[in-house]
């Protein structure tokens, strides 16, 4: 355990953050150093993958197989490391992908380029009650997430301790609730 004097003085360098997390499964630790090259990762998965959602996604994913790798590698440059795991997640998604049936244009189908983002929604008032109704559309796992979430401010792995829910369930019921949100709110516009 690390004296209170050390707790009180953030780690500053991404060896201090790893350390931390190795000590202590400090998750934190983690986040703070994941956080600091997340334009990096989004930037490498947006990249392979050219989609942005999809991007977003990946970023999302990665965090949860640091957790899982991080402990059993020796690692002496994150940002290297970081970017080889990075790198490695959207290769194999890429070809798991290759199997996928692809489907052809259909414009009346496809969503259009002037979607406004949810948080930009929330600029108006009478967004903000339109918004309240399509959260209390949602399922009772997703409103729950997403209140202690965008309410609450806590992260995925609170949330989860929480309610009790694996990390991964807690990930998908915020990332759905998003999307029906936003479907919600574009049909109610």
């Amino acid at each position: 355990m690390l004296p209170i004097k050390q707790i009180q003085n953030a780690p500053e360098t991404d060896e201090e953050l790893l350390l931390l997390f190795r000590q202590n499964n400090n998750q934190q630790a983690l986040a703070t150093l994941y956080l600091r090259y997340s334009e990096l990762a989004y930037g490498t998965c947006l990249k392979y993958l050219k989609d942005a959602e999809g991007a977003k996604d990946a970023v999302m994913n990665i965090y949860g197989e640091l957790l899982q790798k991080l402990p059993a590698q020796e690692v002496h440059n994150f940002k290297s490391w970081l970017y080889v795991v990075v790198k490695n997640h959207c290769l194999m998604q890429l070809r798991r992908q290759k199997g996928a049936t692809v489907i052809g244009f259909q414009p009346a189908v496809m969503q259009s380029i002037d979607l406004v983002h949810l948080d930009d929604l929330l600029d108006k008032e009478a967004d903000y009650k339109k918004l309240e109704r399509c959260v209390e559309k949602l399922s009772d796992e997703q409103r729950e997430a997403i209140h202690l979430f965008y309410f609450e401010n806590k992260c995925y792995n609170e949330i989860a301790e929480q309610t009790k829910m694996e990390w991964n369930k807690i990930r998908s019921l915020i990332q759905n609730g998003r999307r029906n949100l936003k479907i919600c709110m574009e049909q109610h516009g």
